[in-house]
């Protein structure tokens, strides 16, 4: 290594006379000497320079280390904070359903009691029905069946006399020239009446107003308001009795009555009148259902064949009723006559047998 350096060293000097130094054969030992000391020491500063680079590279790597691990050891943190969150998040979820669990137990609870309540209930009408069935297999069952069936008529009996004696159908005495409902359109909804029977009897009175169709006929200006006034009475009447003996029956009418005393009206659910400009303007009472008119029983403003066609299922009624007991009906012009044949047959003791 020193005889290239010397040999470097003296290319350059014959390449660059200017900087040539002529030593001296005395001085060159000493500058020989001088040449090893100073390659010694360069060689020594190189082998520092090594070791002082290891040592660097080292280092760099233990801080390149540190730094991955603390960037690691950030990554970590992060994700425990997020963790964390999750768990706050976590715990408030199991909180509320913790809550609503809670609640839920308790609905359920008062659910079952209720169910044990109503399961008890049952188990008790189980029992009375099962004990009803044994009385009613054996042959004590009918007779107390029948028994309960004639209370029943008997206590009707007693409701319909008290109807009977608050609205009295009697005979008037003398002969008069009206009549109940003498004509009406043979083709209405119920069919022929042809074959009716007729009443032979004197005039019918209820609470002592005859039922004339003579107003309902024709109304004009020379027309007695007074006998108008009492037949719209009379239909009160009639309406009011029918609508109580119906419900002590049990029976719901066809034609169910709205009950305003001389000022009554019957609903017909599904008419077959058409209907003109006159009808709307009248007092029609239609809810949801627009087929639900109401006719009245009355002649006070209002159309005689509109008031006539009330009177008819008015009597409709009471051939309804006649029938649910099992008596015909003596035709569709003799209202007064059907309602007293009504409470006389109810008031008979063939009505407690059938």
């Amino acid at each position: 290594m020193e005889g290239e350096r010397a040999t470097i060293s003296l290319e350059k000097t014959e390449m660059d006379p200017e900087n040539m130094k002529v030593i001296e054969w005395e001085e060159f030992d000493q500058e020989l000497a001088r040449f090893c000391s100073l390659s010694s020491a360069l060689n020594e500063a190189k082998d520092k320079k090594l070791n002082l680079q290891r040592k660097m590279e080292s280092l760099i790597q233990v801080e390149a280390a540190s730094l991955s691990r603390l960037n690691e050891l950030e990554d970590m943190r992060e994700k425990l904070e997020a963790r964390k969150m999750k768990m706050v998040n976590l715990s408030m979820h199991y909180a509320i359903a913790a809550e609503n669990t809670k609640g839920q137990e308790e609905e359920l609870n008062v659910q079952v009691t209720s169910l044990l309540v109503a399961g008890t209930s049952l188990s008790l009408s189980r029992k009375q029905l099962q004990e009803l069935i044994d009385v009613l297999a054996g042959g004590k069952g009918y007779i107390r069946l029948k028994n309960l069936q004639n209370m029943l008529r008997m206590r009707q009996q007693c409701m319909v006399s008290q109807v009977s004696m608050l609205y009295p159908v009697k005979i008037s005495a003398g002969p008069r020239q009206e009549q109940e409902l003498e004509s009406f359109p043979s083709s209405s909804k119920s069919g022929n009446f042809a074959g009716s029977k007729s009443v032979n009897q004197g005039s019918l009175t209820i609470l002592g107003l005859h039922l004339t169709m003579l107003p309902f006929k024709v109304m004009s200006f020379f027309t007695d308001k007074k006998e108008a006034q009492r037949s719209s009475s009379a239909l009160g009447y009639i309406a009011h009795a029918v609508s109580l003996i119906s419900s002590y029956l049990k029976v719901p009418l066809r034609y169910p009555v709205r009950l305003g005393g001389s000022h009554s009206h019957i609903i017909d659910n599904a008419p077959s009148m058409e209907r003109t400009p006159t009808d709307l303007s009248l007092n029609i009472t239609s809810s949801t259902n627009l087929k639900h008119m109401e006719f009245p029983l009355y002649l006070d403003g209002q159309d005689t064949t509109r008031a006539a066609y009330a009177v008819f299922l008015l009597n409709k009624d009471l051939e309804q009723l006649l029938n649910f007991i099992g008596v015909k009906s003596l035709g569709p012009r003799h209202v007064l006559a059907n309602l007293k044949e009504l409470v006389r047959t109810i008031q008979s003791a063939d009505y407690i047998d059938t």
